[in-house]
């Protein structure tokens, strides 16, 4: 496992690989590894010559009472889960070196970054979006690995290669869950042991959701939020932030349920904001 902390050099050996004709597949991350993001390494490994695992808590995303500087941080304890996966290359660039003095760049993608989770987050999805691009022009990848976890992002990055004409596979992994259905974050970590029993009502609500579009007895969307919505109150502990039920590719909303679909939720656990999603399909 080689580790890279310089872009020159990056793109230096990625250029070598590609010359080499080797495939190469990117998981780009924040730290602080759980088992959603060791199950997309696996999942590059078994699809591509090379994996690259990027490890930068991207500054540029979050907003100014967000919590950058409390964003959990664990450097030696990821490259000691990564040895045992042995993923080919990691990319360790600093602050400075993504972002030298000057650096005023940025990706602008428009009004799908301000809906959903971008509404709460004013410019949350153009840093993503900027930083993604930084990397996919340093490591220059075939495949990116991301999760469903984060659908909204998912969906942001497959416009991004479309409209810039990357030459990139956005490859979506499943949402990766506790034993209780609560889907594994790092921010899971911000969550005392009440928050943490809590919790779990994020994807009890989605599965309520998700049985009242199959039972085929119901097709009206506010119909079916305003259930979620009943169901998630009723844990003291809650704050919810959007509920809302999308189309899987453009995000726009939907009225009359027309699958497949996807239904989305932010909620605040005591401080801590979660995410989830679930897409419904015909079974």
């Amino acid at each position: 496992m080689q580790i890279i902390r310089t872009i020159k050099d990056m793109q230096v050996l990625s250029r070598k690989l590609r010359a080499g004709h080797k495939t190469i597949g990117i998981v780009p991350t924040m730290g602080a590894f759980h088992e959603g993001h060791l199950s997309l390494i696996r999942s590059s490994k078994n699809e591509n010559d090379i994996t690259v695992v990027t490890i930068f808590v991207n500054p540029i995303q979050f907003g100014p009472s967000e919590d950058f500087s409390k964003y959990p941080r664990d450097i030696e304890g990821d490259l000691s889960k990564l040895s045992s996966l042995g993923p080919d290359i990691v990319f360790l660039p600093d602050d400075k070196e993504m972002y030298p003095n000057g650096f005023a760049a940025a990706v602008n993608i428009g009004s799908i970054g301000g809906i959903l989770c971008g509404a709460a987050r004013p410019g949350h999805f153009n840093g993503v979006a900027t930083v993604v691009v930084k990397l996919f022009n340093i490591v220059m990848p075939d495949n990116g690995y991301f999760g469903q976890k984060d659908f909204q992002q998912t969906v942001i990055l497959k416009k991004i290669v479309t409209d810039l004409d990357y030459n990139v596979n956005i490859i979506v992994c499943p949402t990766v869950r506790e034993h209780d259905g609560l889907a594994m974050s790092s921010r899971n970590t911000y969550l005392d042991h009440e928050e943490r029993k809590a919790a779990p009502i994020l994807y009890k609500a989605l599965k309520l959701g998700e049985e009242f579009i199959l039972s085929n007895s119901e097709v009206d969307a506010s119909y079916i939020k305003e259930q979620i919505k009943k169901y998630i109150i009723s844990e003291p502990l809650a704050n919810i932030d959007y509920i809302e039920i999308v189309s899987v590719t453009h995000l726009d909303k939907v009225v009359k349920i027309d699958f497949p679909v996807a239904i989305c939720i932010a909620v605040k656990i005591g401080k801590t904001r979660l995410i989830d999603n679930i897409i419904v399909d015909r079974k």
